[in-house]
């Protein structure tokens, strides 16, 4: 099975994959902030440096990150959580980062991640510097190689 491309609306970049595992092992990996780095097919994420013990809607995190080279520390707010269900987070420029989990069977799962910005604009041209620096293929390309990690992650022999 490939990645799907899935239309979620203007300035959102949304990808889903079947995977071979419950939905509940898979929520589990993308709701552990600690663990994002064994998710992340883009190269960016490293490590987490600070989180609570349980994440609840409104929990704040922070990464260690690296993009073209250049380390930082981003900070993000959990901004829903259902479990086994959905998990999201919002970055401090209003961009969100989205994974939903669709139980197909007690051993198949869709998963969904989305890369969703339409809140981004909330700092003076963010949406346009997005645009510009291209960061909507770049999004669309990491997520397509996280969810064909994650899927080949529990291929089944």
């Amino acid at each position: 099975m490939t990645v799907t491309v899935v239309d979620a609306g203007p300035r959102q970049v949304s990808r889903s994959v079947d995977v071979a595992a419950p939905a509940a092992e898979l929520y589990a990996l993308a709701a552990d902030p600690r663990r994002h780095h064994e998710l992340d097919g883009s190269g960016t994420v490293r490590d987490n440096i600070r989180m609570p013990a349980k994440l609840a809607v409104g929990s704040k995190f922070s990464t260690n990150m690296k993009m073209l080279g250049v380390p930082y520390r981003i900070t993000s707010t959990v901004t829903a959580l259902k479990p086994n269900e959905v998990v999201e987070w919002r970055h401090p420029v209003g961009h969100r980062w989205r994974w939903e989990f669709e139980s197909l069977s007690p051993t198949l799962t869709r998963v969904t991640e989305t890369f969703d910005y339409r809140d981004a604009g909330a700092i003076k041209n963010t949406l346009k510097y997005y645009e510009r620096m291209g960061f909507r293929k770049a999004n669309a390309a990491g997520i397509e190689a996280t969810l064909i990690k994650l899927r080949d992650r529990h291929a089944r022999s």
